[in-house]
């Protein structure tokens, strides 16, 4: 007699970037994308890493609300110098003034990652830390590279899935991925631990 398994939860993306989804689209399985909307400001006080942790648990919290029994994938990537926050540029002049800031020096980005269960309510979190070392550049080329790339949506301009690896010098991490929005090793990990079947005959 053949066992009978129940089928998967629905796997849900609690993201508008089109990086994570690209990302997902890499492990094979479906998935469907809701945009969570939350204030993603730090509180006053707040680490970076604390930051990042708590938005993606809001984001993926956000979401499950509106899927029950669900799956949903929340992340939130903050890059770090100096102990301050470096977020998404939005302007060429903002994102120009960060590559000034950080060129020849290492900066910090934490990745965060959780996991929201909704059939038992069971939250799994990570912050997945890359070091990242960039390059001393110029002026021009940093103008040049932001004109053409215009990664104005990226967490310290640093686009680094495309021409943003030009600028990097270095990069030191447990999860290649990680850099990119959405650390793909923890998240298999995850979604191991929550009864998700990667491979079958």
């Amino acid at each position: 007699m053949n066992q009978r398994h129940s089928p998967p939860p629905p796997l849900i993306l609690a993201s508008s970037s089109t990086y994570r989804r690209e990302l997902l689209e890499r492990l094979r399985l479906p998935f469907t994308v809701d945009v969570p909307a939350i204030d993603e400001a730090p509180l006053a006080g707040e680490s970076p890493s604390a930051t990042a942790l708590r938005l993606a648990r809001e984001k993926a919290r956000a979401v499950a609300a509106r899927h029950p029994g669900s799956l949903v994938i929340g992340s939130d990537q903050v890059a770090t110098l100096d102990d301050g926050q470096i977020g998404k540029p939005g302007t060429h002049a903002a994102a120009l003034d960060q590559l000034r800031r950080m060129r020849g020096r290492e900066v910090i980005f934490h990745t965060a990652l959780c996991l929201w269960d909704g059939r038992t309510g069971n939250c799994m979190l990570e912050d997945i830390r890359t070091a990242v070392t960039f390059r001393d550049l110029p002026d021009a080329e940093l103008d040049a590279y932001l004109r053409i790339e215009q990664p104005y949506d990226c967490a310290g301009s640093a686009k680094n899935e495309g021409l943003g690896i030009a600028i990097l010098e270095r990069i030191d991490s447990s999860d290649p991925t990680a850099l990119t929005g959405l650390p793909l090793i923890a998240l298999t990990g995850m979604l191991r631990a929550a009864g998700v079947t990667f491979f079958q005959d």
